[in-house]
Protein backbone atom coordinates (compact mmCIF):
# COMPACT_ATOMS: atom_id res chain seq x y z
CA UNK A 1 0.00 0.00 0.00
CA UNK A 2 2.90 2.46 0.95
CA UNK A 3 4.68 1.66 -2.92
CA UNK A 4 1.27 2.52 -4.17
CA UNK A 5 0.75 6.20 -2.51
CA UNK A 6 4.64 7.04 -2.92
CA UNK A 7 3.77 6.25 -6.79
CA UNK A 8 1.06 8.29 -6.98
CA UNK A 9 2.72 10.91 -5.57
CA UNK A 10 5.59 10.66 -7.66
CA UNK A 11 3.28 10.96 -10.83
CA UNK A 12 1.95 13.91 -9.49
CA UNK A 13 5.19 15.69 -9.95
CA UNK A 14 6.27 17.22 -13.32
CA UNK A 15 9.74 16.70 -15.04
CA UNK A 16 10.47 20.30 -16.39
CA UNK A 17 13.50 19.93 -19.72
CA UNK A 18 16.10 22.17 -18.15
CA UNK A 19 18.90 21.43 -15.49
CA UNK A 20 20.91 23.24 -13.17
CA UNK A 21 24.83 22.28 -12.87
CA UNK A 22 27.92 22.73 -10.22
CA UNK A 23 30.93 24.26 -11.94
CA UNK A 24 32.86 22.15 -14.14
CA UNK A 25 30.95 19.13 -13.81
CA UNK A 26 30.29 16.16 -15.76
CA UNK A 27 27.34 17.39 -16.82
CA UNK A 28 28.13 20.92 -17.68
CA UNK A 29 31.17 20.36 -19.67
CA UNK A 30 28.73 18.30 -21.76
CA UNK A 31 26.07 21.43 -22.36
CA UNK A 32 29.77 23.90 -22.94
CA UNK A 33 30.36 21.73 -25.73
CA UNK A 34 27.01 21.08 -27.09
CA UNK A 35 26.65 25.20 -27.55
CA UNK A 36 29.60 25.40 -29.57
CA UNK A 37 27.03 23.81 -31.95
CA UNK A 38 24.34 25.90 -30.76
CA UNK A 39 22.13 23.14 -29.23
CA UNK A 40 21.76 24.68 -26.20
CA UNK A 41 22.50 28.87 -25.39
CA UNK A 42 24.74 29.55 -22.78
CA UNK A 43 22.89 30.50 -19.71
CA UNK A 44 25.33 32.99 -18.80
CA UNK A 45 28.03 35.37 -20.28
CA UNK A 46 30.97 35.87 -16.98
CA UNK A 47 29.80 35.18 -13.89
CA UNK A 48 28.50 31.89 -13.16
CA UNK A 49 27.75 29.83 -9.88
CA UNK A 50 25.38 27.05 -9.63
CA UNK A 51 22.41 29.20 -8.95
CA UNK A 52 23.55 30.88 -12.22
CA UNK A 53 24.04 27.52 -14.73
CA UNK A 54 20.62 26.51 -15.85
CA UNK A 55 20.57 24.93 -18.94
CA UNK A 56 18.27 24.46 -21.14
CA UNK A 57 18.24 21.82 -24.43
CA UNK A 58 16.42 23.54 -27.57
CA UNK A 59 15.57 20.40 -28.84
CA UNK A 60 15.63 17.06 -26.57
CA UNK A 61 16.31 14.50 -29.39
CA UNK A 62 19.69 16.53 -30.98
CA UNK A 63 22.06 15.34 -28.93
CA UNK A 64 24.16 12.62 -28.24
CA UNK A 65 23.12 12.03 -24.30
CA UNK A 66 19.72 12.26 -25.42
CA UNK A 67 18.92 9.26 -24.01
CA UNK A 68 20.46 10.14 -20.19
CA UNK A 69 19.50 11.41 -17.24
CA UNK A 70 21.68 14.73 -16.82
CA UNK A 71 19.48 15.65 -14.13
CA UNK A 72 15.72 17.28 -13.56
CA UNK A 73 13.74 20.20 -11.99
CA UNK A 74 10.68 18.33 -10.46
CA UNK A 75 7.37 20.86 -10.74
CA UNK A 76 5.97 19.97 -6.75
CA UNK A 77 3.27 22.48 -7.27
CA UNK A 78 2.37 24.99 -10.42
CA UNK A 79 -0.17 27.41 -10.25
CA UNK A 80 -3.11 27.66 -13.12
CA UNK A 81 -2.06 31.70 -12.98
CA UNK A 82 1.35 32.45 -13.97
CA UNK A 83 0.98 36.00 -14.49
CA UNK A 84 -1.32 38.76 -16.15
CA UNK A 85 0.93 41.07 -15.93
CA UNK A 86 4.60 42.44 -16.73
CA UNK A 87 5.35 42.28 -12.73
CA UNK A 88 3.22 39.13 -11.60
CA UNK A 89 5.13 37.27 -14.55
CA UNK A 90 8.52 38.17 -13.04
CA UNK A 91 8.81 34.69 -11.08
CA UNK A 92 7.22 31.17 -11.64
CA UNK A 93 3.90 30.70 -9.75
CA UNK A 94 4.47 26.95 -7.64
CA UNK A 95 7.44 24.91 -6.49
CA UNK A 96 10.40 23.63 -8.07
CA UNK A 97 12.64 20.76 -6.66
CA UNK A 98 15.97 20.26 -8.00
CA UNK A 99 17.84 17.26 -6.26
CA UNK A 100 21.71 17.27 -6.36
CA UNK A 101 23.81 13.96 -6.31
CA UNK A 102 24.44 12.05 -3.98
CA UNK A 103 28.17 12.44 -5.53
CA UNK A 104 31.27 10.60 -4.29
CA UNK A 105 34.51 11.74 -5.09
CA UNK A 106 38.47 10.07 -4.55
CA UNK A 107 41.48 10.56 -5.67
CA UNK A 108 44.80 8.96 -4.41
CA UNK A 109 48.05 10.87 -5.11
CA UNK A 110 51.40 8.78 -4.50
CA UNK A 111 54.34 11.34 -4.55
CA UNK A 112 52.56 14.84 -3.66
CA UNK A 113 49.56 17.03 -3.68
CA UNK A 114 47.93 17.56 -6.90
CA UNK A 115 44.27 18.31 -7.81
CA UNK A 116 42.35 21.55 -8.59
CA UNK A 117 38.94 23.23 -9.04
CA UNK A 118 37.11 20.63 -5.79
CA UNK A 119 35.49 23.19 -3.58
CA UNK A 120 37.10 22.60 0.11
CA UNK A 121 38.52 19.43 -0.60
CA UNK A 122 42.38 19.37 -0.12
CA UNK A 123 44.05 16.93 -2.53
CA UNK A 124 47.33 16.31 -0.96
CA UNK A 125 49.44 13.38 -0.96
CA UNK A 126 47.92 9.91 -0.03
CA UNK A 127 44.14 9.51 -0.31
CA UNK A 128 41.30 11.95 -0.75
CA UNK A 129 37.46 12.25 -0.71
CA UNK A 130 34.48 13.76 -0.87
CA UNK A 131 30.85 13.69 -0.55
CA UNK A 132 27.94 16.14 -1.39
CA UNK A 133 24.39 16.04 -2.00
CA UNK A 134 21.66 18.71 -1.80
CA UNK A 135 18.47 20.45 -2.83
CA UNK A 136 17.66 23.56 -4.56
CA UNK A 137 13.70 24.70 -3.70
CA UNK A 138 12.52 27.94 -6.14
CA UNK A 139 9.21 29.34 -5.74
CA UNK A 140 7.66 32.69 -6.56
CA UNK A 141 10.76 34.35 -6.73
CA UNK A 142 12.84 33.01 -3.66
CA UNK A 143 15.39 30.46 -3.81
CA UNK A 144 16.74 27.97 -1.33
CA UNK A 145 20.16 25.75 -1.92
CA UNK A 146 21.65 23.70 0.35
CA UNK A 147 24.47 21.14 -1.05
CA UNK A 148 27.18 20.77 1.79
CA UNK A 149 30.51 19.51 1.29
CA UNK A 150 32.21 16.92 3.45
CA UNK A 151 35.86 15.96 2.51
CA UNK A 152 39.04 13.68 4.07
CA UNK A 153 42.23 14.05 3.78
CA UNK A 154 45.34 11.23 4.38
CA UNK A 155 47.76 14.36 3.98
CA UNK A 156 50.90 12.40 3.83
CA UNK A 157 54.12 13.90 4.37
CA UNK A 158 56.48 14.93 1.19
CA UNK A 159 59.07 17.01 0.84
CA UNK A 160 58.94 20.90 0.00
CA UNK A 161 60.89 24.34 0.59
CA UNK A 162 60.43 25.11 4.48
CA UNK A 163 57.42 28.36 4.64
CA UNK A 164 58.39 32.05 5.02
CA UNK A 165 55.12 33.48 6.52
CA UNK A 166 55.53 31.94 10.87
CA UNK A 167 55.07 28.50 9.94
CA UNK A 168 57.08 26.02 7.90
CA UNK A 169 53.77 25.04 5.98
CA UNK A 170 53.02 28.17 4.42
CA UNK A 171 54.24 29.27 1.17
CA UNK A 172 58.22 29.21 0.48
CA UNK A 173 58.74 33.16 -0.56
CA UNK A 174 57.54 35.83 -1.07
CA UNK A 175 55.79 38.88 0.33
CA UNK A 176 52.22 38.16 0.46
CA UNK A 177 50.26 34.87 -0.06
CA UNK A 178 48.33 32.63 1.99
CA UNK A 179 49.46 29.84 0.30
CA UNK A 180 49.66 26.67 2.08
CA UNK A 181 51.79 23.83 0.97
CA UNK A 182 50.83 21.26 3.27
CA UNK A 183 47.73 21.17 6.04
CA UNK A 184 49.60 20.25 9.51
CA UNK A 185 51.09 17.08 10.05
CA UNK A 186 48.40 13.84 10.08
CA UNK A 187 45.17 13.22 8.27
CA UNK A 188 41.92 15.84 8.48
CA UNK A 189 38.28 15.80 7.73
CA UNK A 190 36.40 19.14 6.65
CA UNK A 191 32.81 20.70 6.64
CA UNK A 192 32.25 23.01 3.99
CA UNK A 193 28.62 24.68 3.59
CA UNK A 194 29.43 24.40 -0.45
CA UNK A 195 27.08 25.70 -2.95
CA UNK A 196 24.14 26.87 -0.24
CA UNK A 197 22.62 30.02 -0.48
CA UNK A 198 18.98 31.69 -0.40
CA UNK A 199 18.39 33.88 -2.93
CA UNK A 200 15.07 36.16 -4.34
CA UNK A 201 14.78 36.86 -8.40
CA UNK A 202 12.59 38.66 -10.06
CA UNK A 203 12.31 38.70 -14.03
CA UNK A 204 16.41 39.10 -14.31
CA UNK A 205 17.14 40.95 -11.03
CA UNK A 206 18.92 38.90 -8.48
CA UNK A 207 19.57 39.14 -5.46
CA UNK A 208 21.65 36.60 -2.38
CA UNK A 209 23.42 35.73 0.71
CA UNK A 210 25.20 32.41 0.89
CA UNK A 211 28.40 30.73 -0.46
CA UNK A 212 28.49 30.00 -3.92
CA UNK A 213 32.15 30.57 -5.72
CA UNK A 214 31.63 32.23 -8.96
CA UNK A 215 33.71 31.42 -12.05
CA UNK A 216 34.86 34.68 -13.77
CA UNK A 217 35.51 34.93 -17.34
CA UNK A 218 35.91 32.13 -19.70
CA UNK A 219 38.86 30.56 -18.91
CA UNK A 220 38.52 26.39 -18.98
CA UNK A 221 41.73 25.70 -16.85
CA UNK A 222 42.78 29.12 -15.27
CA UNK A 223 40.40 31.66 -14.77
CA UNK A 224 42.05 35.13 -13.42
CA UNK A 225 39.61 36.20 -10.85
CA UNK A 226 37.21 33.48 -9.56
CA UNK A 227 37.00 30.00 -9.10
CA UNK A 228 36.03 27.11 -7.61
CA UNK A 229 39.34 25.90 -6.09
CA UNK A 230 38.93 27.12 -2.66
CA UNK A 231 36.85 26.79 0.54
CA UNK A 232 33.79 28.88 -0.34
CA UNK A 233 33.54 32.48 1.55
CA UNK A 234 29.94 34.58 2.53
CA UNK A 235 29.37 36.64 0.35
CA UNK A 236 25.73 39.31 -0.44
CA UNK A 237 25.48 39.67 -4.11
CA UNK A 238 23.33 42.01 -6.45
CA UNK A 239 22.79 42.62 -10.24
CA UNK A 240 20.68 40.88 -13.02
CA UNK A 241 21.69 37.61 -14.40
CA UNK A 242 21.44 37.55 -18.88
CA UNK A 243 19.08 40.39 -20.01
CA UNK A 244 17.85 41.02 -23.20
CA UNK A 245 18.33 44.94 -23.64
CA UNK A 246 15.05 46.70 -25.27
CA UNK A 247 15.16 50.19 -25.90
CA UNK A 248 11.37 51.27 -24.08
CA UNK A 249 9.18 52.95 -26.58
CA UNK A 250 11.18 52.14 -29.57
CA UNK A 251 11.08 48.38 -28.81
CA UNK A 252 14.73 48.22 -30.62
CA UNK A 253 16.74 44.86 -28.68
CA UNK A 254 20.70 46.13 -28.90
CA UNK A 255 21.60 42.78 -26.99
CA UNK A 256 22.33 40.80 -24.09
CA UNK A 257 23.70 42.20 -20.74
CA UNK A 258 24.72 40.61 -17.62
CA UNK A 259 25.76 42.23 -14.30
CA UNK A 260 26.90 41.27 -11.01
CA UNK A 261 28.16 43.48 -8.00
CA UNK A 262 29.44 41.36 -4.86
CA UNK A 263 31.32 41.81 -1.56
CA UNK A 264 32.02 38.93 0.86
CA UNK A 265 34.41 37.95 3.71
CA UNK A 266 37.72 36.13 3.16
CA UNK A 267 39.79 33.69 5.80
CA UNK A 268 43.06 33.23 6.90
CA UNK A 269 44.65 29.70 7.26
CA UNK A 270 45.96 28.30 10.63
CA UNK A 271 49.51 28.10 8.84
CA UNK A 272 49.96 32.08 7.81
CA UNK A 273 51.54 34.18 11.16
CA UNK A 274 50.35 34.64 14.20
CA UNK A 275 48.40 37.49 14.12
CA UNK A 276 44.70 36.84 15.04
CA UNK A 277 43.51 40.60 14.72
CA UNK A 278 43.64 40.49 10.71
CA UNK A 279 42.59 37.27 9.90
CA UNK A 280 39.46 38.21 7.70
CA UNK A 281 39.22 40.44 4.77
CA UNK A 282 36.88 42.15 2.63
CA UNK A 283 36.72 40.98 -0.93
CA UNK A 284 34.31 43.19 -3.35
CA UNK A 285 33.88 42.56 -7.36
CA UNK A 286 32.09 43.94 -10.11
CA UNK A 287 31.52 42.08 -13.21
CA UNK A 288 29.89 42.75 -16.39
CA UNK A 289 28.99 41.27 -19.76
CA UNK A 290 27.64 42.23 -23.12
CA UNK A 291 26.66 40.82 -26.33
CA UNK A 292 25.67 43.06 -29.10
CA UNK A 293 22.72 42.17 -30.85
CA UNK A 294 24.00 42.73 -34.44
CA UNK A 295 26.89 39.91 -33.65
CA UNK A 296 25.33 37.32 -30.74
CA UNK A 297 27.89 35.09 -31.01
CA UNK A 298 30.56 38.01 -29.83
CA UNK A 299 30.92 38.36 -25.96
CA UNK A 300 33.40 40.76 -23.80
CA UNK A 301 33.23 41.79 -20.24
CA UNK A 302 35.49 43.09 -17.42
CA UNK A 303 35.95 42.19 -13.94
CA UNK A 304 37.63 43.94 -11.20
CA UNK A 305 37.94 43.13 -7.40
CA UNK A 306 39.53 44.69 -4.70
CA UNK A 307 40.76 43.32 -1.42
CA UNK A 308 41.04 44.98 2.04
CA UNK A 309 40.69 44.92 5.81
CA UNK A 310 37.50 43.47 6.97
CA UNK A 311 35.88 46.17 7.91
CA UNK A 312 37.45 48.66 5.61
CA UNK A 313 34.37 51.33 4.36
CA UNK A 314 32.35 48.64 2.91
CA UNK A 315 30.36 50.98 0.81
CA UNK A 316 33.22 52.76 -1.05
CA UNK A 317 34.65 49.53 -2.63
CA UNK A 318 31.13 48.12 -4.07
CA UNK A 319 31.81 51.53 -6.51
CA UNK A 320 32.43 49.65 -9.03
CA UNK A 321 34.55 52.96 -10.40
CA UNK A 322 36.30 53.48 -6.92
CA UNK A 323 40.02 53.96 -7.81
CA UNK A 324 43.30 54.35 -5.36
CA UNK A 325 46.30 53.34 -4.55
CA UNK A 326 46.30 52.98 -0.53
CA UNK A 327 49.88 52.44 0.02
CA UNK A 328 50.03 54.59 3.36
CA UNK A 329 46.54 53.39 4.84
CA UNK A 330 45.19 50.13 5.40
CA UNK A 331 46.38 48.65 2.71
CA UNK A 332 44.34 47.24 -0.41
CA UNK A 333 44.99 45.91 -3.49
CA UNK A 334 42.94 45.86 -6.75
CA UNK A 335 43.03 43.41 -9.72
CA UNK A 336 40.78 43.70 -13.27
CA UNK A 337 40.50 41.81 -16.50
CA UNK A 338 38.90 41.84 -19.81
CA UNK A 339 37.99 39.27 -22.02
CA UNK A 340 35.85 38.25 -25.11
CA UNK A 341 35.08 35.46 -26.98
CA UNK A 342 33.72 34.86 -30.25
CA UNK A 343 31.73 31.51 -31.06
CA UNK A 344 31.24 29.92 -35.01
CA UNK A 345 28.27 27.32 -34.31
CA UNK A 346 28.07 26.76 -37.84
CA UNK A 347 31.37 25.05 -37.91
CA UNK A 348 31.41 24.20 -33.82
CA UNK A 349 34.38 26.90 -33.19
CA UNK A 350 34.95 28.83 -30.71
CA UNK A 351 38.20 31.13 -29.89
CA UNK A 352 38.58 33.13 -27.01
CA UNK A 353 40.98 35.24 -24.78
CA UNK A 354 41.43 37.45 -21.42
CA UNK A 355 44.02 40.15 -20.03
CA UNK A 356 44.62 40.75 -16.46
CA UNK A 357 46.29 43.74 -14.62
CA UNK A 358 46.92 43.38 -10.98
CA UNK A 359 46.52 47.23 -9.00
CA UNK A 360 47.67 49.83 -11.75
CA UNK A 361 50.50 50.54 -14.59
CA UNK A 362 53.52 52.35 -13.77
CA UNK A 363 52.68 54.49 -17.48
CA UNK A 364 50.33 53.40 -19.92
CA UNK A 365 52.45 53.96 -22.72
CA UNK A 366 56.05 53.02 -22.03
CA UNK A 367 55.52 50.39 -19.59
CA UNK A 368 52.01 48.62 -21.15
CA UNK A 369 52.36 45.62 -20.00
CA UNK A 370 53.49 46.32 -16.56
CA UNK A 371 51.94 43.65 -14.40
CA UNK A 372 49.97 42.35 -17.18
CA UNK A 373 48.83 38.47 -17.47
CA UNK A 374 46.47 36.45 -20.56
CA UNK A 375 44.85 34.05 -21.10
CA UNK A 376 44.14 32.63 -24.82
CA UNK A 377 42.31 29.51 -25.53
CA UNK A 378 40.15 27.64 -28.62
CA UNK A 379 37.48 24.98 -28.58
CA UNK A 380 36.61 22.70 -32.05
CA UNK A 381 33.77 20.39 -31.81
CA UNK A 382 33.81 16.79 -34.82
CA UNK A 383 31.09 15.54 -35.91
CA UNK A 384 32.70 11.82 -36.46
CA UNK A 385 29.62 10.04 -36.64
CA UNK A 386 25.87 9.94 -35.44
CA UNK A 387 27.13 7.87 -32.01
CA UNK A 388 30.34 9.34 -31.94
CA UNK A 389 30.68 13.22 -31.59
CA UNK A 390 34.68 15.27 -30.44
CA UNK A 391 36.12 17.92 -28.85
CA UNK A 392 39.31 19.54 -29.20
CA UNK A 393 40.20 21.98 -27.12
CA UNK A 394 43.71 23.99 -26.25
CA UNK A 395 44.37 27.07 -23.63
CA UNK A 396 47.45 29.10 -22.45
CA UNK A 397 48.00 31.03 -19.99
CA UNK A 398 50.90 33.48 -18.79
CA UNK A 399 50.58 34.50 -15.23
CA UNK A 400 54.31 35.41 -15.74
CA UNK A 401 55.70 38.82 -14.18
CA UNK A 402 56.03 41.22 -16.65
CA UNK A 403 59.96 41.87 -17.17
CA UNK A 404 60.04 45.57 -16.47
CA UNK A 405 60.20 45.00 -12.79
CA UNK A 406 64.19 43.96 -13.86
CA UNK A 407 64.22 46.85 -13.83
CA UNK A 408 62.69 48.22 -10.56
CA UNK A 409 61.37 45.75 -7.46
CA UNK A 410 60.56 42.63 -6.54
CA UNK A 411 57.07 41.69 -7.62
CA UNK A 412 55.50 38.20 -6.41
CA UNK A 413 53.04 38.30 -9.22
CA UNK A 414 49.41 38.64 -10.02
CA UNK A 415 47.81 37.23 -6.68
CA UNK A 416 50.68 38.26 -4.27
CA UNK A 417 50.41 41.34 -2.46
CA UNK A 418 52.95 43.69 0.28
CA UNK A 419 49.85 45.35 1.90
CA UNK A 420 47.25 42.70 1.82
CA UNK A 421 49.64 39.92 2.74
CA UNK A 422 47.51 36.77 2.53
CA UNK A 423 47.03 37.64 -1.28
CA UNK A 424 44.49 36.36 -3.30
CA UNK A 425 43.53 33.21 -1.27
CA UNK A 426 41.05 31.72 0.51
CA UNK A 427 42.17 29.42 4.45
CA UNK A 428 45.23 28.82 2.26
CA UNK A 429 44.34 27.97 -1.14
CA UNK A 430 44.40 30.08 -4.39
CA UNK A 431 40.73 31.64 -4.77
CA UNK A 432 41.30 31.67 -8.93
CA UNK A 433 43.73 30.20 -11.32
CA UNK A 434 45.19 27.12 -9.73
CA UNK A 435 47.64 26.05 -12.01
CA UNK A 436 50.07 28.73 -13.05
CA UNK A 437 49.41 31.75 -10.10
CA UNK A 438 53.08 32.86 -10.50
CA UNK A 439 53.69 30.89 -14.01
CA UNK A 440 52.60 29.87 -17.18
CA UNK A 441 50.44 26.61 -18.50
CA UNK A 442 49.41 24.80 -21.67
CA UNK A 443 46.67 22.50 -22.01
CA UNK A 444 45.55 20.65 -25.23
CA UNK A 445 42.37 18.04 -24.31
CA UNK A 446 41.00 15.72 -27.13
CA UNK A 447 37.52 13.86 -25.74
CA UNK A 448 35.33 11.33 -27.27
CA UNK A 449 31.48 11.16 -27.16
CA UNK A 450 29.39 7.87 -27.45
CA UNK A 451 25.54 7.67 -26.53
CA UNK A 452 26.37 6.40 -22.74
CA UNK A 453 29.97 7.20 -22.26
CA UNK A 454 33.00 9.56 -22.95
CA UNK A 455 36.54 9.17 -23.23
CA UNK A 456 39.53 12.40 -22.95
CA UNK A 457 42.86 12.15 -23.19
CA UNK A 458 44.94 15.29 -22.46
CA UNK A 459 48.39 16.65 -21.76
CA UNK A 460 49.11 19.86 -19.80
CA UNK A 461 52.56 21.51 -19.27
CA UNK A 462 52.44 24.18 -15.76
CA UNK A 463 55.32 26.04 -14.15
CA UNK A 464 53.34 27.36 -11.30
CA UNK A 465 55.71 29.69 -9.38
CA UNK A 466 58.30 30.91 -11.92
CA UNK A 467 58.88 34.17 -10.77
CA UNK A 468 60.48 32.71 -7.85
CA UNK A 469 63.36 32.70 -9.85
CA UNK A 470 63.02 35.91 -11.94
CA UNK A 471 62.39 37.44 -8.67
CA UNK A 472 65.76 35.87 -6.94
CA UNK A 473 68.08 38.22 -9.26
CA UNK A 474 66.72 41.61 -9.16
CA UNK A 475 69.00 44.00 -7.60
CA UNK A 476 71.05 40.85 -6.74
CA UNK A 477 74.78 40.83 -7.64
CA UNK A 478 75.12 37.35 -6.46
CA UNK A 479 77.51 34.84 -8.56
CA UNK A 480 76.28 33.14 -11.74
CA UNK A 481 76.24 29.93 -9.45
CA UNK A 482 73.89 31.64 -6.75
CA UNK A 483 71.94 32.81 -9.75
CA UNK A 484 71.89 28.94 -11.46
CA UNK A 485 71.47 27.32 -8.32
CA UNK A 486 67.72 29.58 -7.56
CA UNK A 487 66.93 28.88 -10.80
CA UNK A 488 67.39 25.45 -10.64
CA UNK A 489 64.81 24.99 -7.97
CA UNK A 490 62.10 26.18 -9.93
CA UNK A 491 60.01 23.23 -11.26
CA UNK A 492 57.62 22.29 -13.93
CA UNK A 493 54.77 19.69 -13.47
CA UNK A 494 53.99 17.60 -17.26
CA UNK A 495 50.99 15.41 -16.72
CA UNK A 496 49.65 12.71 -19.11
CA UNK A 497 45.89 12.25 -18.55
CA UNK A 498 43.15 9.78 -19.22
CA UNK A 499 39.54 10.06 -18.16
CA UNK A 500 36.34 7.70 -19.23
CA UNK A 501 33.02 8.24 -17.63
CA UNK A 502 30.07 6.06 -18.11
CA UNK A 503 26.43 6.47 -17.65
CA UNK A 504 24.88 3.41 -16.63
CA UNK A 505 20.83 2.71 -16.21
CA UNK A 506 20.59 6.26 -17.08
CA UNK A 507 20.87 7.88 -13.50
CA UNK A 508 24.10 6.47 -12.51
CA UNK A 509 27.79 8.10 -13.29
CA UNK A 510 30.67 6.68 -13.02
CA UNK A 511 34.17 8.50 -13.87
CA UNK A 512 37.67 7.05 -13.43
CA UNK A 513 40.74 9.44 -14.46
CA UNK A 514 44.96 8.55 -14.18
CA UNK A 515 47.15 11.16 -13.89
CA UNK A 516 51.07 10.92 -14.58
CA UNK A 517 53.06 13.48 -13.76
CA UNK A 518 56.46 14.08 -14.35
CA UNK A 519 57.73 16.63 -12.25
CA UNK A 520 61.03 18.37 -13.81
CA UNK A 521 63.32 20.59 -11.96
CA UNK A 522 65.05 23.10 -13.88
CA UNK A 523 68.40 22.26 -15.44
CA UNK A 524 67.76 18.69 -13.76
CA UNK A 525 71.02 20.38 -11.23
CA UNK A 526 69.93 18.25 -8.24
CA UNK A 527 68.85 14.67 -9.67
CA UNK A 528 65.45 15.48 -7.90
CA UNK A 529 62.55 14.90 -10.23
CA UNK A 530 59.78 13.44 -9.31
CA UNK A 531 56.97 11.45 -10.83
CA UNK A 532 53.58 11.37 -9.33
CA UNK A 533 51.05 8.93 -10.42
CA UNK A 534 47.09 10.16 -9.43
CA UNK A 535 44.65 7.97 -9.34
CA UNK A 536 40.74 9.36 -9.42
CA UNK A 537 37.13 7.06 -9.20
CA UNK A 538 33.93 9.24 -9.01
CA UNK A 539 30.20 8.14 -8.70
CA UNK A 540 26.95 10.23 -8.89
CA UNK A 541 23.46 9.19 -9.07
CA UNK A 542 20.88 11.21 -10.45
CA UNK A 543 17.25 11.35 -9.97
Amino acid sequence: MKKIILSLLFTCFSITAFSQESLKSIEEEYYNFLSLDGITERPTLGYRTLSDSVWNIKDEKNHIWENNNLGNNFILYESNNQGQNWFTKGFFHGIKLKVFGPEWFNSYNTEVPYGQYDGALWQGKGYNSSFSTGIHLESYGFELTFKPQFSFSQNLAYDFLPGVFGNENSYFWGYGIDLVQRFGNKSFTNFDLGDSEIRYTFHTFTVGFGFQSPWLGLSYINPMLGSNNAPTYPKFDIGFRKTKLVIPGLNWYIGDFEARIWIGQLTESDYFDNNDVIDKHLINGFNISFTPSFWKDFTIGATKVCLTKWGNNFWQYINPFYSSNDVYGIGEDQKASIYATVLFPSVGFEIYGEIGIDDYTVDPISAMKHTMIYTVGAKKSFNISEKCKALLLFEWNDFEMSQDFQLQWNYMGYYGHHQVKEGYTQKGQMLAGAYSYFGDSQLLKFQLFFPKSSSSIFIHRNCPDINFAFNSVINNPASKDTQENIFGLYKTYLTLGIIYNVIILKNLLIEIEYDFTYIKFNLNKYNNDQINNKFYFYIKYQI
